[in-house]
């Protein structure tokens, strides 16, 4: 077998056999084979698709190329939960918490933000001491102990996608929904959960801008993830503005802290309580999404959610205090508070923009060595739908200079629309997807 009779194969858009997918993700993860033998087929891919269990081949094929994590020591159902990206999106450390206090364990490993999109990694190093980099053994640990860690991704997790992500950036292949499905899940796979809930963003700021796309993405996800065995459920969810208030890595490790003490609400904490009790579906601690949801809003009541954060934050070498005082995360030096400047409503929000305007200030990276400020970002003050007034406080601005503030702030009026005329917001979810058929809300 050559990879010229593969690329031959899927240019003609015929169906490739288990053992040719396999040769296709060993060559990427080995590199054996050429960068532009590998682009081809990729975009042979790209043009003709692949059949799900195509896809299912390929995401397994592409989970065997690296190390894949034994849970079974963990006693109970394992859930993951995935987010297909956004800004403003601190979900996970909302939830895993709160799941893991309703008994169900969270293992679950996170990336890094690159792009507009911010990564749950770099939220949780602005917590002082904080370590991600456990190793499988102190993971297993932690979790048969207090029952959730967040870690970051081994370096040997599903390499494969390593090299063929990096193509697909220069070739314009992103979009195939069958590499989309093949990345994110052959990487999930390999983390070990026993079941997986997606959250599928779509809109403005998510990686697919309508809802149609983002179903196909959703369907053929959780199509591929129960094929490959892991019970799979998807929502689609809003992302056409910032889905918390804060935007920045510890102003959105503050937000979560306020909704898990019970000083804060909004879209953030309804996404994190619907999430999180599909999750206990999939666990079986709950029967419906709606008494997980239950479950979970007594976790907050009670506390529990916050002790178990402290508990993961104590665990992984962090200081626990900054659940009772989150004036110990990073602090930037420049605040500035910036009001709407005239009468109307709040119509859209370019929320790519938006996220662009944090990483400008520092708080993300153009390259994946660059340094990151923790404390610097940014607090909208208004949601799509909002009367405004001159007054109204439209956002607040952390920076490092005076200058940094300005321009952010430049930044953040251009991203946002305007109109005279009363205007409504999107849901903030559209439908859910499970293995019997979309239904959309």
């Amino acid at each position: 077998m050559t990879m010229l009779e593969v690329i031959e194969k899927k240019k003609l858009g015929q169906e490739l056999s288990p053992e040719e997918i396999r040769f296709f993700a060993c060559a990427a993860a080995e590199k054996s084979v050429p960068d532009y033998q590998l682009s081809a087929l990729l975009m042979a891919i790209r043009l003709n698709g692949m059949t799900d269990a195509e896809t299912t081949e390929l995401t397994l094929a592409m989970r065997d190329t690296g190390d894949v994590a034994d849970l079974s020591s963990i006693p109970g159902i394992k859930v993951d939960k995935h987010s297909t990206g956004g800004v403003g999106d601190t979900t996970t450390l909302v939830l895993a918490p709160l799941v893991a206090a309703c008994g169900a364990p969270v293992a679950k490993m996170s990336g890094r933000g690159l792009g507009h999109t911010g990564g749950t990694l770099d939220k949780m190093e602005s917590i002082p001491g904080m370590r991600i980099d456990l190793t499988v053994e102190e993971l297993l640990r932690q979790v048969r102990e207090i029952g959730v860690a967040v870690v970051g991704q081994t370096g040997h997790l599903a390499p494969a996608d390593k090299t063929l992500y990096a193509l697909r950036d220069v070739t314009s292949t992103v979009d195939s929904i069958p590499l989309i499905v093949s990345s994110i899940l052959s990487k999930k796979l390999a983390a070990g959960s026993d079941a997986i809930v997606l959250d599928v963003k779509t809109g403005s700021g998510a990686l697919m801008h309508s809802l149609e796309d983002s179903i196909r993405l959703a369907r053929k996800m959780v199509n591929v993830g129960n094929l490959a065995g892991k019970p799979t459920v998807a929502l689609i969810s809003g992302m056409d503005q910032p889905l918390g208030t804060h935007v920045g890595n510890a102003l959105e490790v503050k937000e979560a802290i306020d909704i898990l003490s019970g000083r804060a609400g909004g879209d953030l904490k309804e996404v994190s309580l619907t999430l999180g009790g599909y999750m206990l579906v999939l666990a079986e601690k709950a029967k419906t999404w709606e008494e997980g949801v239950r479950m979970l809003e007594e976790a907050l009541e009670s506390g529990a959610g916050l002790r178990k954060l402290r508990e993961m934050i104590q665990a992984q070498g962090g200081e626990p205090a900054v659940c009772d005082d989150t004036g110990r995360l990073p602090q930037a030096p420049v605040r500035k508070t910036v009001c709407c400047g005239r009468d109307g409503y709040v119509r859209e929000m370019d929320t790519v923009a938006l996220g662009l305007a944090a990483r400008a200030l520092g708080a993300g990276r153009l390259r994946m060595e660059d340094q990151i400020d923790y404390s610097v970002g940014f607090v909208l003050m208004v949601r799509i739908g909002d009367r405004v007034q001159p007054g109204t406080p439209l956002c607040e601005i952390h920076a490092r200079t005076e200058a940094d503030a300005v321009r952010a702030e430049e930044a953040v009026r251009e991203a946002i629309r305007w109109s005279d005329t009363p205007c409504e917001r999107g849901k903030n979810f559209y439908a859910v997807v499970t293995r019997d058929g979309v239904t959309r809300l």
